[in-house]
């Protein structure tokens, strides 16, 4: 059950960038239950890169159908025409949110995975407090992972968070996790343009350079579900990439 939030919250300009590549059996699902959302002031961002199923084409469908009121869109599409990684998809989002004047921005996958219903909870915990940016979490109390993950995925996700946070000395508990909102002031303070990680391994970045600008970060539980369709992009090349940006990171930060 999503709760209301306040009017005068639920109408902040909250942009939700929602990367994809092959979801096109996953996005008129994702797209009718995050603009169904209370919460007037959202606006969906999807990144296609160059879907070879057709899911760029049924975004801008979906957006035609949702911007019924020219001034106010509720959805829009960015075309990129390379697949060169998860991170590059976020930060070409995330820039033009910021740049079409975002006051918080969201990250959320297209496969279903992240609930859509903590949106409301995550941007009223921003507010509440003035954090940095929130994190929705699998590894604080009430967190959960989908239990059709299976033994094997479940502890290669936990031994790679507390991997990263190992080498990183954070306190925060999920620093891999990919459902987070950021408010602008925070996107600026990082500078998105400089961040190096290209693939999965965004998400550790982004929260340690978010730290070390003197960002605050509220970690709030989620349960993580299973992709209702479509295949993980996960790959060899991400892993390995995942296991060197925190020492890479460490490195620098010590210089």
């Amino acid at each position: 059950m999503t709760r209301a939030l306040p009017p005068e919250w639920a109408g902040e300009r909250l942009t939700v960038v929602m990367p994809t590549y092959n979801e096109a059996a996953n996005l008129p699902r994702m797209a009718e239950t995050v603009l169904g959302l209370p919460l007037p002031g959202l606006h969906l961002k999807i990144v296609d890169d160059s879907s070879p199923d057709g899911t760029g084409r049924l975004a801008e469908e979906l957006a035609e159908k949702y911007n019924t009121d020219a001034r106010t869109p509720r959805m829009s599409v960015l075309h990129r025409t390379e697949k060169d990684g998860l991170g590059r998809a976020y930060t070409a989002g995330m820039g033009e949110a910021l740049r079409e004047g975002a006051r918080f921005v969201a990250q959320m996958d297209a496969d279903g995975s992240h609930p859509v219903h903590a949106l409301p909870q995550m941007l009223g915990t921003a507010l509440a407090t003035g954090a940095g940016f929130v994190v929705g979490s699998r590894y604080v109390d009430g967190g959960a992972l989908d239990e059709d993950w299976g033994l094997h995925r479940q502890l290669l996700s936990s031994f790679a968070n507390r991997y990263a946070r190992a080498v990183l000395k954070t306190r925060i508990r999920d620093i891999t996790a990919g459902f987070n909102l950021w408010r602008a002031e925070t996107l600026h303070d990082v500078d998105l343009a400089t961040l190096d990680s290209a693939g999965y391994s965004f998400q550790v970045e982004l929260k340690f350079r978010a730290t070390r600008a003197g960002r605050h970060g509220i970690e709030i539980p989620i349960r993580f579900e299973e992709r209702t369709a479509g295949e993980s992009k996960m790959s060899l090349a991400t892993q390995v990439e995942s296991a060197l940006v925190p020492l890479r990171l460490r490195l620098r930060s010590r210089r």
